[in-house]
């Protein structure tokens, strides 16, 4: 969990996807209740891509139903990082934090794209549902696995017939951030026990929400022209 943080970014007029994004400080606080992401994002204006008007574009309606799943795994990515502290298992906590970053990142991306499309981003947040810390890893990777391999894939596929590229650009984001988010969660998941006294850092881009342990990765994260390309969260 984080604060005193500035995500600066643009969506270039020409249709590709650019996001500037700047780090300021990033603290992360345990034992703290997630807040409720809004729909109306609160970060730097973009600058308007010229995309029509579609209110009947399946790739709009695509882009909601992503942008009301990735605000509801944000919420509960947070409340199982809360819950792995309270049992000790301080890796996975911190896991769990960078994953609910990259939700975010991913939530405001999306945003951007809807509103460049006419239309106000929506989300409806439910109370997550907490349990033991295996059982909500076991959660969080029947999600990211579902997002991987059925949801995302036709989401991008809808983007390419309309030739959307904004769409395309953040849909792909997000897609190849959850497959690495289920290699972490099943990583976690076959050594539990040894976890539980691990500490240490995720790496999570900026731009994309691609997610790593390693920080020579971050050098993958797509390129900003100000600031750092990645965030370090524990």
């Amino acid at each position: 969990m984080m604060s005193s943080l500035k995500l600066y970014s643009t969506i270039k007029k020409t249709g590709t996807w650019t996001i500037l994004a700047s780090l300021a400080t990033l603290s992360v606080v345990s034992c703290r209740q997630p807040e409720t992401p809004q729909a109306n994002i609160e970060s730097s204006p973009l600058e308007t891509q010229e995309v029509s008007t579609q209110p009947d574009s399946p790739t709009l309606d695509n882009l909601q139903k992503a942008y009301n799943g990735e605000s509801n795994a944000h919420v509960m990515y947070l409340a199982f990082a809360n819950k792995a502290d309270e049992e000790g298992y301080q890796k996975l906590a911190s896991l769990f934090r960078a994953a609910a970053k990259a939700e975010e990142i991913h939530r405001n991306n999306h945003a951007k794209v809807i509103e460049t499309m006419g239309a106000i981003p929506k989300n409806t947040i439910t109370d997550p549902q907490v349990k033991s810390t295996p059982e909500n890893l076991e959660a969080a990777i029947k999600g990211e696995s579902y997002e991987r391999d059925t949801m995302y894939p036709e989401f991008i596929s809808q983007a390419k017939i309309e030739n959307n590229q904004a769409a395309l650009q953040t849909l792909t984001y997000a897609q190849k951030a959850e497959a690495q988010h289920a290699q972490l969660y099943t990583e976690a998941k076959n050594n539990l026990d040894s976890w539980r006294t691990q500490t240490g850092p995720f790496y999570v881009c900026t731009i994309s929400g691609e997610t790593t342990i390693q920080k020579t990765a971050t050098a993958e994260c797509p390129a900003v022209e100000e600031g750092e390309s990645y965030l370090e969260v524990n």
